[in-house]
């Protein structure tokens, strides 16, 4: 064919295409309303459809579960947590609290019950060993709840609930006031003293989780690995054991990496002048406090680090523990999981813990991530969080208030669950305490 034939046949062709297009657009319409149609028809009410389950706790074993023992969790709280979303159902009947219209997905369920010594005796027969008071906590993290009528069980520990306790927690930190410019060096770990005598906290050590990203061992590697019997820790500092260090009752202990006045970098930050102890920093670039005296560190993953290495956004467990023993020496180093070189830890046997604070980092939109934790739920079976999700917001973690015992000294709260013994506050200061804080605050 000629270029002229072909010139001349070009606008039949272009008429066969377009109805060719037009044919197929008709077919491709058709198609849509058929889809349409049969989408209308469809049933997605399942996929949003409310469900009812109930939660039943478990006594820990050699406790009893009969109907004479009711009074041990009745008309106490069990708490469904989704995301920044909290809802609650008392127990009733069998150890048993119902939920009804609850959309189904993943949920955090925790319960707790703190039991006078008195009650424990009551309760289980014999008296309690080694406490004024315990701790009756049941939990269990990313629970799927997605059938109508589920039943989900927890197993339920118990706790003996301790003398010092870790009453606050500031790692958030600030910014220099008028900019965007993170400072930390006013961040402080401080404990409490909730019983009736003076306590001794010489020798008494400070751990923290190890931190990585990902994270060096899940509770799933633990568990593999160890058994459930261990921590993996980054930093261990203890107070000074060479003198006594009394802290009277309702006193408290003051823990920082620099002992000065902060307040004049922002509205924010603390006074710490009063400090009780100071991690000193040997490289010099944090300001220190010669007046006040040194926390011994025992172990760090870090080589150039003597400071305490608080998160500003959180992603930390904190323990309290005392031993004997010679941690540098006597205790394993390990890699993280399944690694032969990197960061290198040591095991922290959980036996000796006394207490434990686990914080996670708060998620826009979706909360805290709790397969992110380091701590087991018998140390803690919750969490917490502040509300930034980059830190540098002045917040501080502070245990709640559980009540006034006679002699006015504050009683704090200590289920071994930090979702609901702690809340997040902007305003409370250093060593200050009041039975109204954190009634209405997360």
């Amino acid at each position: 064919m000629t270029l002229n034939k072909l010139t001349a046949c070009r606008p039949c062709c272009n008429a066969v295409a377009a109805r060719a297009r037009l044919s197929a657009a008709f077919l491709l319409c058709c198609n849509m309303v058929v889809a349409l149609f049969f989408a209308s028809c469809a049933d997605y009410g399942d996929a949003t459809k409310e469900i009812s389950v109930q939660v039943q706790i478990a006594m820990p074993d050699g406790l009893s579960m009969t109907d004479d023992s009711q009074w041990v969790t009745e008309n106490v709280s069990v708490t469904l947590t989704r995301g920044t979303q909290q809802v609650t159902s008392l127990v009733g009947r069998n150890h048993t609290a119902t939920f009804s219209g609850i959309v189904p997905d993943v949920y955090d369920v925790s319960f707790s019950k703190e039991l006078s010594a008195d009650e424990y005796e009551r309760w289980a027969g014999h008296p309690l060993d080694g406490g004024t008071s315990c701790t009756l906590t049941a939990t269990q993290n990313a629970c799927v709840l997605k059938d109508d009528g589920q039943v989900v069980q927890l197993n339920a520990t118990l706790g003996i609930n301790q003398d010092i306790v870790i009453g606050k927690l500031y790692y958030a930190g600030s910014t220099y006031e008028g900019t965007t410019r993170a400072y930390t060096a006013g961040q402080y770990l401080e404990l409490y003293n909730q019983s009736e005598r003076e306590i001794d906290i010489s020798g008494l050590c400070i751990a923290f989780t190890e931190t990585d990203n990902p994270q060096a061992y899940t509770l799933g590697n633990l568990h593999e690995a160890y058994a459930d019997t261990m921590l993996v820790v980054k930093q261990i500092f203890r107070i000074p054991s060479s003198s006594r260090s009394i802290v009277k009752p309702g006193g408290t202990v003051l823990i920082t990496n620099s002992a000065i006045d902060h307040t004049e970098v922002s509205a924010f930050e603390p006074n710490l002048l009063d400090a009780d102890f100071e991690a000193k920093d040997s490289r010099g670039r944090i300001q220190n406090n010669p007046a006040t005296t040194a926390l011994d560190m025992l172990f760090c993953s870090y080589s150039s680090m003597s400071y305490l290495n608080f998160q500003n956004t959180g992603l930390m467990g904190v323990v309290l523990f005392r031993t004997d023993d010679d941690i540098e020496n006597d205790w394993q180093p390990v890699y993280g999981y399944g690694k032969e070189r990197g960061n290198m830890f040591k095991l922290l046997p959980k036996r000796l813990v006394i207490d434990g604070v686990e914080c996670l980092t708060n998620k826009a939109g979706t909360g805290p991530d709790v397969s992110l934790k380091r701590l087991y739920t018998d140390i803690d079976a919750g969490y917490t969080f502040i509300n930034a999700t980059t830190g540098k917001s002045g917040e501080v973690v502070c245990r709640r208030v559980a009540r006034v015992a006679d002699d006015g000294r504050m009683i704090l709260q200590d289920t071994n669950n930090s979702s609901a013994d702690f809340y997040v506050s902007t305003t409370v200061r250093p060593r200050e305490y009041e039975a109204a804080f954190g009634l209405n605050e997360k």
